[in-house]
């Protein structure tokens, strides 16, 4: 088990914002946040969600950078730093720098992604931090890796995804690379952060010591590509982009299929195992039409995927007789691959999901209502209600009064110094 604090953990300065309460499976480990805009965040924000206590330790004034994104929409934070604890601190000011000293010296986890250079030009490097407290765990997110030719270079997702491989495997054959529409070169890179974190917390309990954690962006999506580094190695050329195909070997049908509606998403995905033809014996039942048993262009699916145009011809005059949601449940019954395309709204409705609390609603001080994602992962003996992102320095006083003993009057000369 993760070694428990004697002390109890700094208490939340409000109801939305109390730390893990000692079922979860993080309860007992306190992380000092120093991370912006969405690769640290998304790590940072998965470790309160598992019952660690994270303390964001955020610019006075302005907050952390991602709290500006879309100038007056909140919602880009919201989603990336719910369950955490917020107190201000000016890093450029000795007292500042001496308030994190104190968290740091009382914490388990140290997280930032700045720039390349910024936390040792503001003195916590990780030999600094190490220093203060040998236990550390110390991650660092950057787009490149430290030691080589682009370790300077700034990256944002869409960099890592280019450098990283995903933008070359996504798009259509003789078009140009296309970026994934989700963000899996900053939340990957955070995941990837967490992983590197718990292992090293459970690596601490026998050898008593911390230890340097460092993600590259570019690396992360790399990690993503696996498939397609077996593609390349198949075909002796880079893996190319197949659209909607399987990128190791092609098979038909393997496309998201037109369904009745008409609208930007009414697509099913169907796919058929390059495997055998038991998927594609099903689905020829489904839709009636047994006599494509006699056809050879259709025979294997080697076959098949030659012939995709035909095979695609087929079924997409089948899909369009019935909403996305009925040919998902008509081929899956009748055991073939199947998924509707679902949009951002639907998912947020998805009664489904509500109940899982896949998808949450919480109630902002600021923002009201709001339904986000919540935490995917379901754990039977550990769970964190998904509370809203923290209103700047709300956590001030409670932070720096139960942990560094600060008093009112102490916490009130900093304010007025631009130290918090």
């Amino acid at each position: 088990m993760l070694e428990r604090r004697q002390e109890n953990p700094a208490g939340a300065s409000s109801e939305q914002a109390k730390p893990a309460h000692a079922q979860t499976a993080l309860a007992g480990v306190r992380v000092v946040d120093l991370s912006q805009f969405e690769a640290g965040t998304s790590c940072t924000q998965m470790l309160a969600w598992l019952g660690a206590d994270v303390i964001k330790v955020e610019p006075p004034t302005t907050g952390e950078q991602g709290r500006g994104v879309n100038a007056t929409s909140g919602y880009y934070f919201m989603v990336l730093n719910a369950n955490k604890r917020s107190v201000t601190c000016n890093l450029k000011s000795e007292k500042g720098r001496e308030l994190l000293c104190g968290l740091i010296q009382r914490s388990d986890v140290f997280i930032e992604n700045f720039g390349p250079g910024v936390i040792e030009r503001l003195g916590f490097g990780y030999d600094a931090v190490r220093t203060i407290n040998p236990r550390m765990i110390y991650a660092q997110i950057k787009g490149f890796p430290p030691d080589g030719p682009y370790a300077s270079y700034l990256a944002f997702d869409m960099v890592a995804q280019a450098t990283g491989g995903s933008m070359s495997v996504t798009g259509f054959p003789g078009n140009r690379p296309v970026k994934p529409g989700v963000n899996v070169g900053d939340t990957g890179a955070g995941l990837h952060a967490a992983i590197g974190i718990l292992a090293a917390l459970h690596q601490r309990q026998s050898t008593g010591k911390g230890q340097r954690i460092e993600i590259a962006m570019q690396e992360a999506v790399t990690n993503f590509g696996r498939i397609a580094f077996a593609a390349q190695a198949l075909l002796g050329t880079p893996a190319p982009r197949t659209g909607n195909q399987s990128i190791l070997t092609t098979t038909a049908p393997s496309e998201a299929y037109p369904c009745k509606g008409g609208g930007p998403n009414d697509y099913c995905y169907i796919y058929t195992t390059r495997a055998g033809n038991h998927h594609w014996d099903r689905l020829r039942k489904l839709m009636g039409r047994e006599d494509l048993a006699k056809d050879d262009r259709l025979a294997t699916p080697e076959m098949r995927a030659k012939n995709a145009e035909a095979v695609d011809a087929v079924v997409s005059e089948w899909t369009r007789q019935h909403d996305k949601r009925t040919v998902m449940k008509l081929a899956a019954e009748a055991g073939v691959p199947a998924g509707a395309v679902f949009d951002t709204m639907e998912l947020t409705h998805d009664p489904h999901l509500r109940r899982r609390r896949t998808m949450v609603t919480i109630h902002h001080p600021e923002y009201g209502e709001f339904t986000m994602p919540g935490n995917p992962i379901k754990m039977s003996g550990s769970e964190v209600e998904v509370q809203p992102a923290p209103m700047l320095g709300v956590d001030n006083q409670r932070i720096y009064g139960e942990m560094l003993g600060l008093t009112p009057a102490d916490l009130a000369r900093l304010r007025q110094e631009g130290v918090i």
